[in-house]
């Protein structure tokens, strides 16, 4: 049986509030976009994203692997994204285009 339509959005508000809340906390999106690619180590992950600190980065990595979003595996050569964290990379392809001209302008605008 069909939700009814206002449990439906109630439950969509509530998951996008709650992607909305993970992707708020620093760093998360950086450590996604880092991940794009190949695994990478603890270390590789850390010099990656700069300045970020061990503690942090410890914390990030626990909160993605909760939210399944990334995967440990030290054979496999460390932190990967899972399918649902691919799946998110795929939805941020529209942010990522808009992202080249937009930075582009400001660069322009400031000059």
């Amino acid at each position: 049986m069909p939700l009814p339509a206002r449990s439906t959005r109630a439950s969509a508000k509530d998951a996008i509030n709650a992607a909305l809340d993970l992707f708020h906390r620093r760093w998360t999106l950086r450590i996604l976009w880092e991940l794009r690619g190949d695994p990478l180590t603890f270390r590789q992950l850390q010099a990656a994203c700069g300045d970020l600190s061990a503690s942090v980065l410890n914390q990030r990595l626990a909160e993605l692997r909760e939210a399944l979003l990334l995967e440990h595996n030290p054979a496999a050569g460390g932190y990967a994204l899972s399918a649902h964290g691919r799946e998110l990379l795929i939805a941020f392809e529209p942010l990522l285009q808009w992202s080249v001209p937009w930075a582009a302008a400001v660069a322009r605008s400031r000059r």
